[in-house]
């Protein structure tokens, strides 16, 4: 899985202080005044790159398993992580699959959503201005102004494809939005694990209709959406093929 930039996202957890960049050592994080840091970098992990699993986190930070577990069932008793098992298809060898933990809705509520009143308000009124029209459009000049350095797919072969969810990734990273890309069965999938505008997309769902269209158009393939946190989901998902649907055979010419 490519991972987002955690030196993209340190410092929007509120009240603590900024996380290390991913894969930077992180010691002691577990004694005295550093705690609530910890407790940071544990929340910047799953956000990157939930679900994961509690040796994943360990290893992402040069944590303990006893000091990870800590800080996750702190996360899960305040009702801002869950736990679930892992799907078939990703567990490996023999036994139970282990468990993978990712943030709820209240726990990405703790991130911060700014200007979000000032936001609706500004687009209800545009809407009583210049009707949907003028919200579809507002919303394709918003996404084209984040991906306005990709080039679209000019061969939709795999590898470009690939490249270019990549690229989408990186771009939507550097606007706040947490994005990772990992393949998944014949296809790829656009994970965005933080959306700074949910709130504001759940009343205005031409936001993630936008975002979707626009994938659809840089990769050259047709892309589903399969999950919004607007709509309350874990992430937003966009699943995006890499083996073209089988054309139907011709009729008969009977």
């Amino acid at each position: 899985m490519k991972s987002a930039s955690a030196q993209d996202t340190r410092g929007v957890w509120a009240g603590h202080e900024p996380v290390p960049a991913s894969g930077a050592a992180v010691p002691n994080l577990t004694a005295g005044p550093l705690e609530g840091q910890t407790r940071a970098a544990v929340v910047q992990v799953l956000l990157q790159r939930g679900p994961v699993t509690a040796p994943e986190i360990g290893a992402e930070l040069g944590l303990s398993a006893a000091g990870v577990r800590r800080h996750l069932d702190a996360l899960i008793e305040a009702g801002e992580a869950r736990s679930a098992r892992a799907a078939s298809w990703q567990h490996k060898g023999r036994g139970r699959p282990a468990k993978q933990f990712q943030l709820t809705s209240t726990g990405r509520s703790r991130l911060g959503h700014s200007y979000d009143d000032l936001a609706g308000a500004a687009m209800r009124q545009l809407r009583e201005v210049g009707g949907d029209a003028a919200i579809t459009e507002f919303a394709r000049r918003r996404v084209q102004t984040i991906v306005a350095d990709i080039d679209p797919v000019a061969h939709p072969t795999v590898d470009e494809i690939e490249h270019t969810a990549d690229a989408i990734a990186d771009a939507f990273t550097t606007a706040g939005f947490a994005a990772t890309t990992r393949p998944v069965g014949n296809g790829v999938q656009i994970c965005q694990h933080h959306c700074p505008v949910s709130h504001v997309a759940a009343e205005f769902p031409e936001l993630c209709e936008a975002e979707a269209q626009a994938f659809a158009e840089l990769l050259g393939t047709h892309v589903q959406r399969l999950a919004t946190i607007a709509n309350g989901d874990c992430a937003c998902t966009t699943h995006v093929p890499l083996v073209p649907p089988t054309a139907p055979p011709p009729p008969d010419s009977d």
